[in-house]
């Protein structure tokens, strides 16, 4: 999939996710995507590979309470008893390494970061990392420039040099669907102690699922402070890989996205059709 598919569809995507209560018609959909109802049908389903009529049973809000009322599976011993641990995500694995006390307090001073930008099934993104992986991953509408400048505010003492990389190649191929079922992509993050757990957390959460902020502080082994794992969700440095999408509100509702609701949305049907019978 490219970034056409889903700049084609955005408009509907963000209709879908302000009036998912009402089940909207194909031809309300249609008018929102700015397409004939046919046309849409037809870009719609090959993007997502389900009918827009689909989609919109996925990302109802009966569905999201019925997730809500499921057990969030216990995370592993392995996550219990490091910060290093690794999780299945999708068909890859993910590693978390976290920085050190040094490069979290001095802005990265000297750590050399490389970053590009490429395309995908939800629109654009750039992608950083350090030797040691990938560091950020966000997803972005506006200028190249505008998303270079808020990688580099997130370390503004560090070497950056625009120039791909073997992890940057992995990403790509994540979301081409192409990552070989053995590979490991490496993360580097910096954060708190408990911004960690919460971002180990947000990793057991299964593709296809949702849970509230309530069940990642629980997880995070801190149930009465919903407040400070949901600023944790939010300052995610590394989108979808990291599935922060998958947290929404204790009513069902989506809640915000730094992406933004209308590719938070996307990622949500996206994973549920894909684990549809």
């Amino acid at each position: 999939m490219t970034a056409t598919g889903y700049d084609s569809i955005k408009g509907a995507l963000e209709y879908i996710a302000e009036h998912q209560r009402e089940q909207p018609s194909l031809e309300r959909l249609a008018k929102a995507a700015g397409m004939s109802p046919a046309h849409f049908q037809r870009t719609f389903t090959k993007w997502v590979g389900v009918s827009p009529k689909q989609f919109v049973s996925y990302m109802s809000l009966g569905r999201a309470k019925e997730e809500l009322a499921r057990k969030l599976p216990v995370m592993t011993a392995a996550y219990r008893a490091s910060l290093s641990g690794s999780g299945r995500l999708h068909d890859l694995f993910v590693s978390i390494e976290r920085m050190t006390p040094g490069e979290y307090k001095n802005g990265g001073a000297g750590l050399p970061i490389r970053y590009s930008t490429a395309g995908s099934a939800f629109g654009r993104y750039i992608v950083a990392s350090t030797p040691r992986g990938v560091c950020y991953l966000y997803f972005f509408d506006g200028s190249e420039a505008e998303a270079v400048r808020k990688l580099k505010a997130k370390w503004p003492n560090a070497a950056f040099q625009k120039k791909a990389d073997a992890s940057h190649a992995q990403i790509a191929r994540f979301f081409a669907k192409h990552l070989g079922s053995n590979e490991r992509i490496a993360l580097h993050l910096a954060g708190t102690s408990f911004q960690l757990k919460v971002w180990e957390a947000l990793l057991s959460i299964p593709s296809g699922t949702v849970t509230p902020y309530s069940s990642v502080a629980r997880n995070a082994g801190k149930p009465r402070a919903v407040r400070a794992a949901a600023s944790a969700v939010g300052d995610n440095p590394v989108c979808y890989l990291i599935p922060c999408h998958r947290v929404i509100r204790g009513t069902g509702a989506m809640g915000n996205y730094g992406g933004g609701v209308a590719r938070k949305a996307g990622m949500l049907g996206w994973e549920a059709s894909c684990l549809r019978d």
